[in-house]
């Protein structure tokens, strides 16, 4: 019998970064099985320490409530986990980490749920789209129950990758990206620049461009993209132009961002239609007539509602930037294109691939892992233990480091001196860890560009 049939569904999610915290917990909240009453899922956060921890602030964007919410090192959530039994265990982990955080809690978790049958379903996959380091990272996330595909063409690419080395691919599951949804998209303001909007007020038509922390990474091309917003602002002053930032200086996200919009466009001189956004992308794309990013995401979540949807060819079509993902699209275009009124055609087949699903078929989406999930609970005698592909078998020179990155032996138990490996951080030592977190991110984000910039002159 499923535990969610005699106990209320316990869900935890270990994220390391707020995107990747947005997606584990709206992965959870989409795969989940059903119950008897909505009210009796319990969603537990644990957010991986590291310099992408995400600050209140961006937990609060992200918009999702969990029951409970704690930072842990990679030992203590183990731990945590082991003592997570009887009444108090899971019925479902979501892990939602860079590939070497889930390589390493698979072996952890594979070691302390050895003789445990009743283990929770454990699921992974991507926060978005997937152009780089496929073989890596899909091999890293090997082991899981339940790999998620968030698109037919995904899914078509991760199981052709593990049958390629001889791993089992059958737990790689198409679904689509969780954060996906709002009202479809209304049509531009009447004029093209100053209709109504609801009750009558009037509102511009909207220019969004979509940032991202780390494409491109040159303060030449983040000027450059930068100067051309703020030029396509003056060239259409009956336009309201945004620059849509992921975090505020000082917040580490899921990649560095070195360079901020923000300190750039204190050297430039915006006009007054121009401005910079914070908040949930979503909200955003409300009052979006246009969107444009080299590669991000919102991209995704634009076509999904039928938004205008540019995807920048500027800075050339390549894997570096991500861009080459939407090739076939119909969505790559230029400033220059855009300056002079263009307007994109996305390719229907394309988009039905990458599990867009503007036509309905979203609300099916997770049915495929809703049901795996469910079976899985409900199966004779337990589910059988944990086995990633790598081990010291397979991967007896890539492993070991791996795992030490978080401070675990290559059989997956803590290594001398692992933080917090025997005793859960007293008051004192909270204090003095939050400090060395402050510290920490401090030179990662404003001392150690300084120190490469130095060494480049």
């Amino acid at each position: 019998m499923p535990a969610s049939a005699t106990k209320a569904l316990r869900v935890a999610v270990l994220a390391d970064s707020d995107t990747r915290w947005k997606w584990g917990a709206l992965t959870a909240s989409r795969v989940s099985p059903e119950t008897p009453d909505d009210t009796d899922v319990r969603l537990d956060g644990y957010l991986l320490r590291g310099r992408a921890t995400p600050t209140a602030r961006q937990l609060r964007e992200v918009g999702v409530d969990a029951d409970s919410l704690r930072e842990v090192t990679a030992v203590e959530f183990l731990r945590a986990m082991d003592e997570a039994r009887g009444e108090e265990s899971y019925d479902l982990l979501v892990l939602a980490l860079v590939g070497g955080g889930v390589q390493a809690m698979l072996h952890g978790l594979a070691r302390i749920w050895q003789d445990r049958a009743d283990r929770p379903v454990v699921v992974t996959g991507y926060v978005g789209v997937v152009y780089e380091k496929l073989a890596d990272g899909l091999l890293l996330r090997h082991g899981a129950d339940l790999v998620l595909a968030n698109s037919r063409q995904d899914a078509d690419r991760f199981r052709a990758v593990y049958e390629g080395v001889g791993a089992d691919a059958s737990a790689v599951t198409e679904v689509a990206l969780p954060f996906l949804g709002g009202a479809a998209y209304a049509g531009e303001p009447a004029g093209g620049g100053d209709g109504d909007g609801e009750g009558g007020e009037k509102r511009p038509y909207t220019v969004v461009f979509a940032a991202q922390p780390s494409v491109p990474d040159s303060r030449r091309d983040r000027t450059y993209l930068l100067e051309r917003l703020i030029r396509h602002a003056r060239r259409h002053p009956e336009r309201e132009v945004l620059l849509k930032l992921r975090s505020r200086p000082g917040e580490h996200t899921t990649h560095i961002e070195e360079l901020p919009y923000q300190k750039l466009v204190q050297r430039a001189d915006p006009p007054a239609n121009f401005r910079l956004v914070y908040g949930h992308m979503g909200e955003v794309l409300d009052r979006t007539d246009l969107l444009v990013t080299v590669s991000s995401t919102a991209a995704l979540e634009s076509l999904h509602r039928r938004i205008p949807t540019v995807v920048l060819s500027d800075l050339g079509v390549r894997e570096a930037l991500g861009n080459h993902h939407f090739v076939g699209s119909g969505c790559l275009a230029s400033w220059d294109q855009l300056d002079e009124g263009h307007r994109p055609a996305p390719d229907p087949e394309w988009v039905a691939r990458q599990g867009v699903a503007a036509d309905g078929g979203y609300e099916t989406a997770f049915d495929e892992a809703r049901g795996r999930i469910a079976a899985l609970l409900a199966r004779t005698g337990g589910l059988p233990p944990l086995a990633p592909y790598y081990t010291l078998v397979t991967a007896p020179g890539y492993l070991p480091g791996i795992l030490a990155r978080h401070h675990l032996a290559p059989d997956g138990t803590p290594l001398p001196g692992a933080p917090a490996a025997d005793r859960a951080p007293g008051p004192v030592r909270q204090v003095v860890r939050r400090a060395a977190r402050g510290a920490y991110r401090h030179g990662v984000q404003r001392v150690a560009p300084v120190i490469r910039r130095m060494g480049e002159l």
